[in-house]
């Protein structure tokens, strides 16, 4: 595990790989946070999170879900391959100055069903299920969030 400081080094010298979830409920809305940490920090967000070295895709996938959704049984096999994107940021996870943060995203879709109970609220204040119409609306969604609906 890397102290804050070497990982600060880590977010100022190298893009960081995370999966995005692009989680439906099965009536075309998807699901958003209302994020706690930076970056993005105060705005609405599809869950995910940065891939741990020497972490494989499938132990990453499962504990993203369980860590951004408190969903504690999802497999990377049901879910669907939406594609790769970039998103940069102008601050990170320490809010030091001068240093951005560059994820390389792996997003995936996955549904579920309105009756699994959804939250973790250490990483997001509130949830919120949008229409991508009405998503894409909004000035409080973050724009990485809006690229996977134009």
């Amino acid at each position: 595990m890397l102290s804050k400081a070497d990982f600060l080094t880590v977010v100022r010298l190298t893009p960081l790989v995370s999966i995005d979830l692009i989680v439906t409920d099965g009536k075309r809305r998807i699901l958003v946070g209302h994020r706690r940490n930076r970056p993005a920090q105060g705005t609405w967000f599809v869950p995910g999170g940065r891939i741990d070295k020497d972490e494989s895709l499938d132990i990453a996938f499962r504990r993203i879900v369980k860590n951004e959704l408190g969903v504690a049984s999802a497999e990377r096999s049901a879910s669907r391959f939406f594609g790769v994107y970039e998103h940069h940021y102008d601050d990170n996870f320490a809010g030091a100055e001068g240093i951005g943060t560059h994820y390389v995203v792996l997003a995936y879709t996955m549904t579920l069903s309105g009756t699994v109970p959804i939250g973790r609220f250490d990483q997001h204040s509130d949830y919120l299920w949008l229409l991508p119409d009405e998503l894409l609306a909004r000035d409080d969604v973050h724009e990485n969030t809006k690229a996977y609906f134009r």
